[in-house]
């Protein structure tokens, strides 16, 4: 099993979050040898993922692509397409419009979340294919993998680690990485 989880140049392919005990919404996300702590959903995991129900959804996740702060991050090392985050992005979580869990420019009216973040969240922001490829209303929007807030307080449903545990496997992940949260 642990072969069939490796790509040919011996990297591991999948990351894994599984829920850490005692608390529904902490996570322990292990990528091959290394293991770390992780932030996930305020309302812990769920099957059935819905918009706004502030879950992670239990599924099986290829990264996509990124973005990137680059006045604070400088160079990062990886394969992964990051797009450098400007102060004109947005993400649509607003189910009933037409560009629902798609990137948008400002200006913008329908329900969205900014990408260029005060509060850093999104300095290292990697897009998960939750309802990305194949929408469909109300299934749930911006499911990332980004950096945790102080004390890994509770996420919108999304995974967050911290910074340096980001930089140590960021070099590892491409596109089509799955990110299995059990």
């Amino acid at each position: 099993m642990e072969k069939a989880r490796r790509e040919r140049n011996g990297r591991p392919s999948t990351l894994v979050v599984r829920a850490a005990p005692g608390n529904p919404s902490r996570a322990i996300v292990r990528f091959g040898p290394l293991t770390m702590p992780a932030a996930i959903g305020r309302s812990g995991r769920s099957v059935i993922k819905q918009e706004g129900d502030g879950a992670t959804p239990i599924a099986a996740m290829p990264l996509l692509y990124g973005f990137r702060r680059g006045e604070r991050n400088g160079y990062l090392p990886t394969t992964l397409a990051l797009k450098r985050i400007r102060t004109n992005m947005l993400w649509c979580d607003q189910p009933a419009d037409a560009n629902y869990n798609r990137l948008v420019k400002a200006p913008f009216k329908p329900s969205h979340e900014e990408m260029k973040r005060k509060d850093g969240l999104y300095d290292i922001c990697l897009v998960l294919d939750w309802n990305v490829t194949s929408r469909v209303r109300n299934r749930g929007s911006a499911i990332f993998f980004h950096l945790i807030r102080p004390g890994y307080e509770p996420t919108a449903g999304c995974v967050a680690i911290s910074v340096r545990d980001m930089r140590r496997i960021l070099p590892f992940l491409r596109k089509g990485t799955i990110v299995r949260v059990l």
